[in-house]
């Protein structure tokens, strides 16, 4: 357990301000953040730790954070979102594609081909859930939704092509990806990220799709040998979609003033915010694959049209999905698009 205080003033000025003191101690406030990252991550050492930090220090001290890494609080991974919703944890930041089927609106996000820059995106992605699905995520109060950088492979065997993933064994992170991956021809393993380095070490997997900013967290780098990346003038391959979401009682017990600071570092601004930090920490990821002395190859826009072409089908096949589930897929997939577009622009 990682836990972090505020240091108070002792001594002579401490005493003068007695009443003063007494009166904030009254009102502060402990928060247990938990998620699945390790607590070496770039996800909790780059993004959380300093939004933690930041809340903190707004508060005057009187919003105290408690840090849990790596599921410390107990449970597993896609027992997070129902734990901020329970009142297990007080914060949580977590995908909601661990829980396959459950919030499926908000997964148009993840469609491949979609996006290029995550800070944009993850603009889009808030408004899209207010605007399309503010009941997506109506247990908790949600202080964040965003996406991360460019989607990758990490293999044990060079990937070039569609051709060579025929077969071949791959971690997936969410339900459309595990989709995807199996229009490829690939055999699709749906696991949640602290997983990979035991299936990879026993073999389980063959390689993995994911961001390139996870990947020494959990030592792909270590336990691959070849990386495939898409050409920058090739929409991402893929983006997962996050949450960061508070209980909604402890929200709401809080006093008006440590309410403010909380919905100062939530909202459409802090989701950008935290797109633009995972995008950007991909270039830790990609450093530690060629300090390694990993090859890393890039799919340019010609052999890239394959891939695409063959990923055109799951569009369809998820607005067919939502249409079922009684929504408008198409209008749902169109204003996703068009939200991407829109502040891509800006």
């Amino acid at each position: 357990m990682i836990r972090r205080r505020s240091l108070l003033k002792t001594g002579a000025a401490a005493a003068v301000a007695g009443p003063i003191f007494q009166s904030f101690s009254q009102q502060a406030v402990s928060l247990r953040m938990h998620t699945f990252m390790a607590p070496t991550s770039n996800v909790w050492t780059i993004m959380l730790k300093p939004w933690m930090d930041k809340v903190e220090k707004e508060s005057g001290g009187r919003i105290r954070f408690e840090g849990y890494p790596a599921m410390q609080l107990g449970g597993t991974p896609p027992q997070l979102y129902d734990q901020a919703r329970d009142g297990v944890a007080d914060i949580v930041w977590t995908l909601p594609g661990y829980t396959p089927g459950r919030f499926v609106r908000g997964e148009v996000f993840e469609l491949p081909f979609m996006m290029n820059e995550a800070g944009a995106t993850s603009r889009a992605y808030w408004e899209f859930i207010q605007t399309q699905a503010p009941d997506e995520f109506k247990d908790t109060k949600v202080l964040a939704l965003h996406v991360h950088g460019r989607g990758s492979f990490h293999s044990t065997q060079q990937i070039k092509t569609v051709a060579d993933l025929k077969g071949m064994k791959l971690r997936a992170p969410t339900r459309l990806i595990t989709r995807l991956l199996a229009m490829y021809g690939a055999v699709p393993v749906g696991m949640p990220l602290p997983g990979i380095p035991d299936a990879l070490s026993k073999g389980t997997i063959q390689g993995v799709a994911t961001a390139w900013d996870v990947v020494p967290s959990v030592k792909v780098h270590e336990l691959t040998k070849y990386s495939t990346e898409f050409a920058d003038d090739v929409p991402a391959f893929y983006t997962g979609t996050f949450v960061m979401a508070m209980n909604r009682g402890k929200y709401e017990s809080l006093p008006p003033d440590l309410k403010k600071v909380i919905d100062a570092n939530s909202g459409i601004d802090t989701s950008a915010q935290f797109g633009t930090i995972t995008q950007s920490s991909d270039a830790i990821g990609r450093k530690a694959v060629m300090d390694r002395g990993n090859p890393i190859y890039t799919i340019p826009k010609a052999e890239a049209a394959e891939f695409i072409r063959l990923a055109g089908p799951l569009k369809d096949e998820w607005v067919a999905d939502m249409n079922k589930r009684g929504y408008d897929g198409q209008k749902l997939l169109a204003s996703a698009k068009s939200l991407i577009a829109k502040y891509a622009k800006t």
